[in-house]
């Protein structure tokens, strides 16, 4: 399909929803070429996208950490930063595919999805905060498919009672059975845990197992992109009912793309290293964060940092979902969570061995048993092919017990 003809993934076309398209007529009269161009990139990276207002935190957020605003107010400005440039990741990076072919672009797209994700972990990382990377990555893959999927299935259902949504089983399938496996993996160092006798033993070897776990889930991973990219993309394309022309419609399939390579390349590079910044700034003001709202750390790395950072891509799966095309909406929701779970966490951790730092990837009781339960209930609501907005509101109410949890 037009859609995946240069690896197009379902974040991608999710992301699309949220973009305004340029008026680059405004810069025909600069009299030189090279100017124009860079005028032209320029209000194409900054005011293509809906989320252009919040562009503006950014350096609000950079003042008020030098100017010694408050922990408070740079956590939030920092927050609200990353929302636009999450997706302004996902546009360029998708403007760097178009040039690469849909093997490479497929790729690209495939793994920057949830770029902002990993950064944020890496940032907490590298300040030895490997609690406050677990808990928040388990906040995005809970968010994943409880918030998004429900907000998803209930706005869609409420959206079209009089029809009856249909969704392609055989993505969801490969998902849940891909998240049961992660699912698996971190369950099985706290089995561990609570089977050996001796504490310095399991001290010890915690760390060894929950590494050679993480090699078998990048393993698990690239299994899963050679199936989602070569071996069974039709799985993953849009239903052919659901890709017909509409001039009206927000998938942007253009195949043409709006910015040179290199061009694209160094916006991409500069929209990662604000997104490094911004992290860095958001890790380190957690705690005071906590401390000034009454919130608890863990609260705030799985319910808050998760919501935020995801902003853009749920938005966009609540469009598609208004539109009665949950495919997109599914690809989004699942993919993220599938993504967090056997790429960005067992990344996480062989980072933390490559620069010396302890980082196992067990969770505790409260933590593994909401992934658990959250991984079924899920598998449960999907196993049909079909939607109504009781299924939504379930996984919605789910989500809202696990906050209130973690918010005590």
């Amino acid at each position: 399909s037009r859609e995946m003809r240069h690896g197009r993934t379902a974040h991608c076309i999710s992301s699309s929803s949220l973009r305004n398209k340029s008026e680059l007529s405004l810069f025909s009269r600069v009299r030189y070429r090279y100017l124009r161009n860079v005028l032209a990139n320029i209000h194409e990276v900054l005011s293509g996208t809906k989320l252009w207002i919040l562009f503006f935190a950014v350096p609000f957020s950079v003042i008020a950490r030098y100017r010694d605003f408050g922990s408070r107010w740079v956590f939030c400005l920092s927050l609200l930063g990353l929302v636009p440039l999450a997706e302004r990741v996902s546009f360029l990076t998708e403007q760097t595919a178009l040039f690469t072919g849909p093997t490479v672009g497929g790729l690209l797209n495939a793994t920057c999805g949830n770029a902002t994700e990993l950064i944020i972990a890496i940032s907490a990382l590298l300040q030895h905060k490997v609690e406050v990377v677990k808990c928040s990555l388990l906040g995005s893959v809970l968010s994943n498919l409880l918030l998004v999927l429900g907000s998803s299935l209930f706005l869609g259902g409420i959206t079209n009672l009089t029809k009856e949504q249909k969704f392609d089983r055989k993505q969801a399938d490969v998902n849940s059975l891909l998240l049961l496996l992660g699912l698996l993996c971190n369950a099985l160092p706290l089995m561990f845990k609570f089977a050996s006798e001796s504490p310095e033993v399991t001290s010890a070897t915690m760390i060894q197992l929950s590494r050679a776990i993480c090699v078998v889930m990048l393993i698990a991973y690239v299994a899963y992109l050679v199936f989602q990219l070569w071996t069974h993309r039709n799985i993953f394309e849009e239903p052919k009912e659901q890709n017909r022309d509409d001039d009206n419609d927000d998938l942007l399939s253009e195949d043409s793309p709006v910015m040179g390579f290199w061009c694209a390349l160094l916006w991409l590079v500069l929209m990662t290293g604000l997104i490094a910044l911004l992290s860095e700034y958001v890790v380190g003001t957690i705690e005071a964060a906590s401390d000034s709202w009454g919130l608890s750390v863990s609260f705030i790395s799985v319910i808050l940092l998760p919501i935020v950072g995801n902003a853009a891509e749920h938005a966009g799966a609540l469009i598609f979902a208004f539109k009665n095309k949950l495919d997109i909406s599914l690809g989004v929701a699942l993919g993220s969570a599938t993504q967090i779970a056997l790429f960005v966490t067992p990344f996480t951790v062989l980072v933390s061995w490559i620069v010396g730092i302890s980082m196992d990837i067990s969770l505790d009781i409260l933590e593994t048993g909401s992934l658990f339960l959250s991984i079924l209930i899920v598998a449960f609501t999907l196993q049909e092919g079909t939607s109504h907005y009781i299924k939504g509101l379930v996984l919605l109410l789910s989500y809202v017990v696990i906050g209130v949890c973690f918010f005590l």
